[in-house]
């Protein structure tokens, strides 16, 4: 096999775990049982050693195209030749029904004949633990050795043989045939949804495919987004839904680990935990959506968290997606990474950061929960006022920013203006639920900030908010001003902000997060590339100035940079 361009996949997903799907037929990443769990494919970080599960015709001169059933998370791959044409769909069933992770491939020729060969190659616990395998009445059961010893089993519906650990098979359909592989979790616990169902193979996919095609149409369904891009947004919504953990409520910041922001470059973390400003954002896309029930389990996994807090033990900025504090970070040395760059790190040093902005970001997600008639209790109201008191006495500390720089801790303007919106917000609670708070001595330091902010981080010679206090260049998270409410769109310092961001931070409508060689040191070598999320803050920040026309032209073309399927990478290098 050779590296994928990782724009080249798709994604599927059950709310436990996803699994990465490439134009070539091949899933090259996939944790399991979890998303936090080892990985059991990850071609896409080590093309020999990693695993994957391929099925894919013989033959030169392939193409392939893929597309998302409408409105759903399956995901279809079209194979073209001289020789036929084939679909393969790809879901995982995420119904009420599904006891257990089940992965489902079927392969159907639409015309011709084609010769396919299929490989499903696990590599148990990151490519380090051993298996062994078996097959018997046409099964084949994957075993890991060693303390997790997690078993699998492929259910195929043509003959396989066993080599080298793996399960292979060739064989040639011709049109109107097909066939399907079911891979499942089983073992001591596990009750299989396939052995449940009583039903034959054939009709077990035949009707998980239906199972999950009508949960992902009843879910879009609920959308309430009528606009004229409501195809975009619903893949939006629907990739977002993905990463939602419904065992915990948790909400990934993304399902992978190790894929670098530059080939070559050391900027590769992992990012499959539950970042407080992460599923902030993402909440309050729900929420502005229609989707309350996925912002109710999150509040209710912060009730969790909020329970051991105290001031010597605050929030972190990151936790496990099950609420673990520990997420030590550490290398994979026998994985090469994604056309070899290394290193391929596991866990997340965050979690030792201090950033002040993820009471801002969960304040103001809680406040628009409330807006959208969600309850807000008086037990989760006592947890925020401690969060609010504790803000008001810490504010001011130097921290390591929303870019989680690995330099040293800095006054950061983020840090800073997220503070008046923790305060702020926690002031708009109190009022409009009527539960007891100390308003006055918040008002009080939501006032002191606000004046620290214009009388420190105000460059009059750049005429500019700046990054950090006593800086000489501009930040983009300077766009998140006006858009919670710190600064009014109109106001001539934010006009002239927003200047200096254009001038220094946008090419075309893609937006820098930061020049690192102007910038508060993050610690880092190599070169970053833009950062999609703000090229969509920039786009709004021009509709709030007034620019309706220029919001939407530069809107319109930042959507251009999705990739086939409608999914975006969180940056763009330099040859996009």
């Amino acid at each position: 096999m050779s590296y994928q361009p990782i724009e080249n996949y798709g994604i599927i997903g059950n709310l436990n775990t996803v699994a990465l799907v490439g134009k070539h037929g091949s899933i090259d990443f996939m944790c399991f049982p979890r998303f936090d769990s080892p990985t059991l494919f990850a071609a896409l970080l080590d093309d020999k050693k990693g695993g994957h599960f391929k099925i894919a015709p013989t033959g030169k001169k392939i193409r392939s195209r893929q597309m998302y059933m409408p409105d759903t998370n399956v995901l279809l791959t079209r194979f073209f030749s001289d020789e036929g044409v084939a679909t393969l769909s790809d879901f995982m069933p995420v119904s009420e029904s599904s006891r257990s992770n089940t992965l489902i491939r079927r392969l159907k020729v639409v015309r011709g004949e084609l010769t396919f060969q299929m490989a499903c190659a696990p590599r148990f616990d990151y490519g380090r633990a051993s298996h062994t395998v078996q097959k018997r009445h046409g099964e084949v059961t994957f075993r890991q050795r060693g303390a997790q010893h997690i078993v699998l089993r492929l259910h195929p519906s043509v003959s396989v043989n066993i080599r080298g650990g793996d399960a292979v098979a060739e064989f040639t359909l011709r049109a109107g045939d097909s066939v399907s592989f079911i891979l499942e979790e089983t073992g001591p616990g596990k009750i299989s949804s396939l052995t449940a169902s009583g039903l034959s193979d054939d009709d077990y996919v035949t009707e998980a495919f239906k199972e999950t095609m009508n949960y992902w149409l009843a879910w879009i369904g609920r959308c309430n987004y009528r606009g004229r891009w409501r195809e975009i947004v619903n893949r939006s919504a629907l990739t977002l839904k993905l990463l939602c953990s419904r065992e915990f409520g948790s909400i990934v910041a993304a399902p992978t680990f190790g894929l670098p922001e530059t080939i070559g470059g050391e900027r590769n973390w992992d990012y499959r935990f539950t970042w407080i400003r992460d599923a902030s954002f993402t909440i309050d896309a729900f929420m502005r959506l229609g989707y309350t029930e996925e912002a109710k389990a999150f509040n209710e996994w912060i009730v969790e968290r909020s329970r051991d807090f105290n001031p010597a033990l605050p929030l972190q900025v990151v936790y496990g997606i099950d609420g673990r504090r520990e997420l030590p970070e550490s290398v994979l040395k026998h994985f090469e990474g994604y056309r070899k760059s290394r290193p391929v790190r596991i866990g997340n040093a965050a979690k030792d950061q201090f950033q002040l902005d993820i009471y801002g970001e969960l304040l103001d997600s809680v406040l628009i929960y409330h807006h959208h008639k969600g309850e807000v209790s008086y037990e989760f109201w006592e947890h925020l006022v401690k969060l609010v008191d504790w803000v008001c006495a810490n504010w001011n500390r130097p921290d390591d920013s929303i870019w989680e720089v690995r330099g040293g801790s800095k006054p950061f303007l983020y840090s800073r203006v997220l503070c008046w919106v923790a305060i702020d917000r926690g002031i708009h609670l109190a009022q409009q639920l009527s539960y007891p708070a100390p308003i006055a001595e918040w008002r009080q330091a939501r006032d002191k900030i606000y004046r620290n902010i214009h009388e420190k981080f105000w460059n009059a010679e750049l005429r500019s908010f700046v990054q950090y206090e006593g800086a000489k260049t501009v930040d983009s998270s300077s766009l998140l001003m006006p858009l919670i409410r710190f600064v009014a769109a109109t106001d001539p310092r934010w006009q002239s902000t927003l200047a200096a961001i254009e001038k220094t931070l946008v090419e075309d409508s893609l937006v820098y997060r930061y020049r690192a060689a102007d910038s508060a040191d993050d610690g880092l070598t190599g070169v970053e590339g833009t950062f999609s999320m703000c090229s969509f803050w920039y786009v709004e920040c021009l509709a709030k100035s007034g620019d309706l026309k220029q919001a939407r032209f530069i809107f319109e073309k930042a959507l251009g940079y999705a990739n086939h399927l409608g999914l975006y990478a969180e940056q763009l290098g330099p040859g996009g």
